[in-house]
C-alpha cells in the first residue's frame, strides 16, 4: 500500500492559454499544498485580449469556467440551438421539415438547459483567465509562480519525476503538464498522424437584423462542411463567426475577392440564416489529425491541442482539453484526501478514464472528417438519411446532444 506523501506535490504547467490556465487554477485550489510553477514563451505585458481568434465553448465548459471566475457572460453569446443540414444536391422529402432537406436541429429548450454552450473571442477568454491566475499567485506567491517569458526547451523523465529546462535552468518537478499546442501545420507529428488536404478559411459575417439570434450553423457541402458560429452584435450589427472548410487540390475559395466569396457563402447556407450583408478578409489554415496515443507518458501528461489536434467540424478542441484538465486535477485531489499521495495511481486513472471521451470524440471527427474527400456514389444520400434519422429519433439526438455538451461520462 502507498505511504502517505509527506512532501507537497511540486507541479509545473507547461503553456498559459486556456487549458493550461484553466488546469492551473484548478490545480491552485484543489490542491492546497501543491506548489504550482506556469510557464509560457510569451511575455506577461504583451496583451492577450484582443487575440481575435474564436472558440465554441461547450456548456460543460461554460459552467466550469464560471466554476473559476473567469466567465465574462456580457462577452459571449449564448448558442440556443445548432442546426445541421446538408446543401443540395441531397435527399428532398416533406418528412425532413420544413425545408424540406435533411436537417438536425437540437434546442437549449428542448434540452432543458440554459444554452447549448457559448461562442467568444479567444482573447476574451484568455484575458480573464489569466487575470485570475495571477491574482491567485500574488495571494500566495511562495506556492503560485508564474514563469511567463521562460520558454521550456526540455522535459526529461526522471525515475518519481520531471526535469523541466527552461533557459538553461533545470528543474525537478513531481509532475509536468503540457498544454502548449498550436496548430497543425506547425506541429510536430505525433503517434497518429493524418493530413487531411482541407483548408479552413476563417473570418466574420456580417448578418442582417432580421437573422435569428444565438443558431450556430453547420452545413454539408460537396466540398466540405461550412459553419457559422453566433458572436455578440457589435455596433448593432448580428455577426457570426465563419468556417468553411475546402479541399486543397480544389481550393475554389482562394481565387474569389470577397464579394464573391459572401455571394457564394449565401448559396450554401439555409435561407433561413437571411441576408449577408458584409465579410472581413479570411485566414486559411490545413487541416489535419494529429494525436498522441496515450495522455500520459511516465510523469509527463499532455492535455489540448498538445495531445490532440482535431479537425474543426465538430469544434470539441478545447472542450476536450478543458475536461482532460478536470480530470487530471480530479484524480489528483482524491489521491491527495485519501493521503496516499500516489501520483502514478492517479495518472493511471486519468488514463483509463479519459480514454471512452477521447477517443469516441478523435474517431468520430476524423470519420466525418474523411468522408468529405470520398467521391463514392450514393454518399450524400447516406449523410443525409443519417441527419434525418437523428432527427426522427429524440432518444439519439438527446444523446448527441448530452455529449455535445458535456462529452461522453
Amino acid at each position: 500500500m502507498p505511504t502517505p506523501s509527506a512532501a507537497p506535490l511540486r507541479l509545473a504547467v507547461v503553456g498559459a492559454g486556456p487549458a493550461g490556465l484553466a488546469l492551473a487554477l484548478l490545480a491552485a485550489r484543489a490542491l492546497p499544498q501543491a506548489q504550482i510553477s506556469l510557464f509560457d514563451a510569451r511575455p506577461l505585458e504583451r496583451d492577450v485580449s484582443g487575440d481575435p481568434r474564436t472558440l465554441a465553448l461547450s456548456l460543460g465548459s461554460v459552467q466550469l469556467l464560471q466554476r473559476l471566475g473567469a466567465w465574462r457572460e456580457q462577452l459571449a453569446q449564448a448558442i440556443r440551438e445548432v442546426h445541421v443540414s446538408q446543401a443540395p444536391p441531397t435527399l428532398s422529402h416533406p418528412l425532413f421539415g420544413a425545408s424540406g432537406e435533411p436537417e438536425v436541429r437540437i434546442s437549449a429548450a428542448e434540452q432543458r438547459v440554459p444554452q447549448l454552450g457559448a461562442v467568444l473571442h479567444y482573447g476574451q477568454l484568455l484575458a480573464p483567465l489569466q487575470a485570475a491566475w495571477l491574482a491567485d499567485a500574488a495571494a500566495e506567491p511562495e506556492r503560485l509562480q508564474s514563469r511567463f517569458g521562460s520558454a521550456v526547451q526540455q522535459l526529461k523523465p526522471l525515475a518519481g519525476g520531471v526535469e523541466l529546462d527552461a533557459g538553461g535552468l533545470a528543474e525537478r518537478f513531481d509532475l509536468a503538464v503540457v498544454a502548449e499546442g498550436g496548430v497543425f501545420a506547425e506541429q510536430a507529428r505525433k503517434a497518429i498522424a493524418h493530413d487531411y488536404r482541407q483548408n479552413a478559411w476563417v473570418g466574420t459575417l456580417t448578418l442582417a437584423d432580421d437573422s435569428p439570434p444565438g443558431i450556430a450553423y453547420e452545413r454539408f457541402t460537396r466540398n466540405g462542411p461550412l459553419a457559422l458560429l453566433p458572436l455578440p452584435p457589435k455596433d448593432g450589427a448580428r455577426r457570426a463567426a465563419l468556417v468553411w472548410c475546402m479541399p486543397q487540390e480544389d481550393d475554389e475559395i482562394a481565387s474569389l475577392d470577397d464579394g464573391q466569396r459572401l455571394a457564394v457563402i449565401q448559396t450554401l447556407l439555409p435561407a433561413e440564416v437571411g441576408k449577408l450583408r458584409a465579410i472581413s478578409p479570411l485566414k486559411c489554415f490545413p487541416l489535419g489529425l494529429n494525436a498522441e496515443r496515450s495522455l500520459v507518458e511516465g510523469r509527463i501528461v499532455r492535455i489540448g491541442n498538445a495531445a490532440q489536434t482535431l479537425h474543426p467540424v465538430a469544434g470539441q478542441g478545447l472542450n476536450l482539453g478543458l475536461r482532460d484538465a478536470y480530470s487530471l486535477v480530479e484524480a489528483l485531489r482524491r489521491q491527495h484526501e485519501a493521503r496516499y499521495g500516489d501520483i502514478d495511481a492517479a495518472l493511471r486513472k486519468v488514463e483509463w478514464q479519459r480514454g471512452p471521451d477521447r477517443w469516441s470524440t478523435i474517431a468520430g471527427t476524423d470519420f466525418l472528417a474523411r468522408t468529405f474527400a470520398w467521391r463514392w456514389p450514393g454518399l450524400p444520400g447516406a449523410r443525409g438519411l443519417g441527419l434525418a434519422a437523428l432527427q426522427a429519433l429524440p432518444p439519439l439526438k438527446r444523446a448527441l446532444a448530452r455529449q455535445m455538451m458535456f462529452g461522453r461520462r
